[in-house]
């Protein structure tokens, strides 16, 4: 028996403070730092992009505090609904203090995007490529965003798969890239708070390489968000909408 020798991955804890309140604390992987305060911002309902003024990255004993800087309309919706939060990387909604919270309906979407099943497939087939922090851990998460006709256009890495997701977007609105017309990809399986973030962001379809649970897909249903899961090599289902999807012959509709 030897020990092991490999390289890990970080995990510390990252503060999002508000206009100088500290609003959650998460364990997340310290890479992309900027773009987890502006997706976050976002996903979980603070604000709007453009409502977001300044992003300071200030290293602290042990970790990260993002200092986030909102007009004054966030700030004080912020204030209306203000709530802490200590999340572990496998929870993202640990800290909510109500139930109404944690079940709040996610956005409608609604969108032109058609796939066919060649797109989703390649999508996958995509993914590892990009994922260099998982290729020398093998303990992250990823999430990308495919455009038809061109490919995976983004991609972030996280220990936690909602940072990842989280990440991404704030990836995808500093680029100007608009969420609508392409699909998010997951490498997690998908529960309720991924539904949410992927609305709130204003992404219309949602492939994941795991399967979802009941409520993810009620609520994706709900929300007008095609959810496809449990895609791997050249098979998928598709769980709600499947007119986003052309040829759905060529997959399984649960």
């Amino acid at each position: 028996m030897t020990l092991a020798a490999r390289t890990l991955p970080a995990e510390v804890p990252v503060a999002l403070s508000y206009n100088g309140t500290t609003q959650a604390v998460m364990m997340a992987t310290p890479g992309d730092l900027a773009d987890f305060a502006r997706g976050f911002t976002v996903t979980d309902g603070i604000a709007a992009p453009d409502e977001i003024t300044e992003i300071s990255i200030v290293k602290v004993d042990g970790g990260y505090d993002l200092q986030i800087w909102l007009r004054a309309d966030a700030v004080t919706r912020l204030a209306a609904r203000r709530r802490g939060m200590v999340g572990p990387v496998g929870c993202g909604l640990c800290g909510i203090e109500s139930i109404a919270e944690a079940l709040r309906p996610a956005r409608k979407v609604a969108s032109a995007l058609t796939l066919t099943p060649h797109d989703v497939t390649r999508a996958m087939a995509l993914l590892p490529s990009g994922q260099a922090l998982h290729d020398a851990t093998r303990a992250t998460h990823a999430a990308a965003f495919y455009l038809p006709g061109q490919g995976i256009v983004a991609l972030r890495e996280d220990v936690g798969r909602h940072n990842a997701l989280d990440k991404l977007a704030g990836a995808l609105f500093s680029a100007g890239t608009d969420p609508a017309t392409g699909a998010v990809v997951l490498t997690s399986r998908v529960s309720i708070d991924l539904v949410q973030k992927c609305t709130a962001l204003g992404a219309s379809v949602l492939i994941a390489a795991s399967a979802p649970t009941s409520a993810a897909v009620d609520m994706a249903d709900a929300a007008g968000l095609t959810l496809i899961a449990l895609a791997r090599g050249d098979g998928f289902e598709i769980f709600t909408h499947p007119d986003r999807m052309m040829e759905t012959e060529a997959a399984d509709v649960a």
